[in-house]
């Protein structure tokens, strides 16, 4: 499966970036393709989570392992579901200006060969239109923090 990884200036700081990215349960009202999340558990620093994606008729529900490590990072590891990997990081970066450089990462594949192969043809502009809905939602959420 390919990897995509990405680096973003953006007007937010680390800590707001940091927000927006660790709340996991409002991903369904903003990211393509989220469907529903379920916090399962929360321990210490990390929270667990099932998140069901899907397109169409076709809905698949993954548990992960989401590891904060406040402002600078966010780890997510694959616990179970339909894919044979997932492997995705988010760093905030400082910059001078107040600013934050987002530095995302994700490497995934599932197991069944049909949603293999449309992840395959779709797979970098799937994941681009993930982090701009990210960055709309930061948009939204302080635009009028920032100016």
């Amino acid at each position: 499966m390919p990897i995509h990884a990405e680096k973003r200036t953006l007007p937010y700081t680390p800590d707001q970036l940091f927000d927006l990215v660790a709340d996991v349960e409002r991903y369904p009202e903003f990211l393509p393709w989220c469907l529903a999340c379920r916090i399962t558990r929360r321990e210490g620093n990390a929270l667990y989570a099932d998140l069901t994606i899907g397109y169409g008729p076709v809905r698949e529900t993954f548990g992960s392992k989401v590891s904060l490590d406040r402002p600078g990072h966010i780890q997510v590891e694959y616990l179970k579901g339909p894919m044979r990997h997932l492997s995705n990081h988010w760093r905030f970066i400082p910059e001078p200006n107040g600013a934050c450089t987002l530095d995302f990462y994700v490497d995934f594949e599932f197991r069944n060969f049909i949603l293999r192969g449309l992840m395959e043809v779709f797979f970098h502009e799937a994941v681009r239109r993930m982090v701009g809905a990210f960055e709309a939602r930061a948009r939204a959420l302080y635009q009028t923090e920032t100016g």
